[in-house]
Formats: C-alpha cells, sequence, structure tokens
C-alpha cells in the first residue's frame, strides 16, 4: 500500500510488516522545510498506528538522502530585524529536535538506507535511526562549520557516540566528507551496499520477525549506558527483564526453544 499526494514530500508505502518512508524533494537534496517534518511525523505515526508494522526503512528519493535545513526556512533578507529572521534556533526547536526525539522513541525499529549525500543534520538523522546502511557512493558532511554553526539535531552527541572525541571534534571542525566506506570502517553505520534500500528492507524484515518490544527495550538500555554507573544499571536491566518477562514474546520464545521450533512473535 502507497499513501502520498501528487506534492507529498514524504511518502508512505508498505511492505508486508515494514513501513518504506522516503524522504520526496530530491530536487532540494531531500532537504527540510517546516511542513516536511511535519509529512514525517505523520509517517511515523501511520506506522505505530498500523499493528502489522513491526519495523520502519527511512530513505531519500534521488541523488542524495538529506541535505539538513532548506535554507528558504529562514529569511536573510537585509534590512531590519535580519539577525531574528535568520535565526535557526526557532526551526531546530520547532522541527528538527522533535524530529530526532521522535526518531528515537520509536516504538519499532527503525533502518536508514543511505542512498547518496548525508549533509548537516541530515547526517544526525542517520545517526538517530538504530541502524544505517549506506550505498558505496554515499557521504557524511558535517557543513556547519562553513557556515559559522555547530553540529544540531542532536549531531554534536551523537558523533561523540558513535566516533569518539578525536574523530567527532575533527569531522565537525573541518566539514570534510566522510566516505560510506569510511564511515563503516569508523562504526558511524553498519554496512555499505549497492542497493541499500533492498539491504534495509531485507534487514528491517528480519526485525520485524523478532520480538519488538525486547528489541526496542535493548535499544534503550544500549543508549542510556552511558549515562549510569554499573550498579544503576544493573537494577534498569533487572526491571526491564521483568518486564520483558510477562510479555507474550518471552513465553513463546522460551517454549519454542524448548519445542525445538521456529518462534511466532507477535511484538507484544
Amino acid at each position: 500500500m502507497t499513501t502520498a499526494t501528487a506534492d507529498a514530500t514524504v511518502l508512505y508505502e508498505t511492505r508486508g510488516a515494514v513501513a518504506l518512508i522516503t524522504l520526496n524533494r530530491p530536487g532540494s537534496l531531500n532537504s527540510f522545510t517546516r511542513a516536511m517534518h511535519a509529512e514525517l511525523w505523520r509517517a511515523f505515526d501511520c506506522a505505530e498506528a498500523d499493528s502489522g508494522i513491526r519495523a520502519i526503512v527511512l530513505t531519500g528519493a534521488g541523488r542524495g538522502f538529506c541535505a539538513g535545513l532548506d535554507l528558504s526556512e529562514l529569511d536573510f533578507t537585509p534590512g531590519p530585524n535580519q539577525l531574528e529572521r535568520a535565526d535557526p534556533g526557532p526551526v531546530i526547536e520547532e522541527a528538527f529536535n522533535p524530529t530526532t526525539r521522535r526518531i528515537q522513541a520509536l516504538s519499532v525499529p527503525i533502518v536508514v538506507a543511505v542512498n547518496g549525500v548525508a549533509a548537516g543534520a541530515g547526517a544526525s538523522l542517520v545517526m538517530a535511526c538504530d541502524i544505517a546502511i549506506a550505498a558505496p557512493g554515499a557521504s557524511f558532511v558535517q557543513a556547519f562549520s562553513k557556515i559559522g554553526l555547530i553540529p544540531d539535531a542532536g549531531g554534536s552527541w551523537l558523533l561523540v557516540e558513535r566516533l569518539g572525541l578525536a574523530r567527532a571534534i575533527a569531522l565537525a571542525m573541518t566539514g570534510d566528507k566522510l566516505p560510506a566506506a569510511q564511515a563503516k570502517e569508523w562504526g558511524l553505520i553498519w554496512d555499505v551496499t549497492d542497493d541499500p534500500v533492498t539491504a534495509a528492507l531485507a534487514l528491517a524484515n528480519k526485525l520485524a520477525a523478532m520480538p519488538t518490544k525486547a528489541l526496542v527495550a535493548t535499544r534503550a538500555l544500549l543508549r542510556d549506558a552511558s549515562t549510569r554507573s554499573l550498579n544503576e544499571h544493573l537494577e534498569v536491566e533487572r526491571d526491564t527483564q521483568s518486564t520483558l518477562g510477562a510479555t507474550h514474546d518471552y513465553i513463546e520464545g522460551v517454549t519454542a526453544f524448548l519445542e525445538k521450533r521456529p518462534p511466532q512473535f507477535k511484538g507484544r
């Protein structure tokens, strides 16, 4: 099933248990307007409201994945109040930050297929997803320093988490392009393949057949691990394990193991 109007900036399609969401402003390298963020949030809502959807794949149309903010959203016309009109803070607060938070809080796994350049907040968007697969010609660019800004949409936090401080600082300060192969070597992404969308769909289908609540809980534990001491984390693990122990998928998984048959997980 596909849902989209002729002028949709975000496309939504179901592929069995996977929702394929495509950023659809190829003429602008899928750079974001405020309206595009709202369309993306509606796509996420649609996926989460459908009990048959157990994973999401996010990708971009055309030759790029996402070039971050469409600068036409700001007003650089010389004159009174130019600094206020050109201030990127409001669009970050109203659009980019909610998008990053929304991705991190999704109730199903999300795999991103990076079909081309991911620049600025587009690179932050990739890092916000659970697993990233890129085309060989894809690249990641921290373009902010070239226009007098800092990585946003979570970029300055996610870069350090993924790459470590030394590499994060160098990439953010220089704005140099990070090719897909090196991004994989450094741990920014999971894999590089000629057809990232097909590979992402295959991986998402694999995740969709698994116990969804456990996958999402695993994501949360791993992301938050650095914010706790080991003793604190042990307690969170215990409590999370106890919660998952009350799910259908836990009972089904153990029963299937004991009966030596494939499990039939339902995501609950």
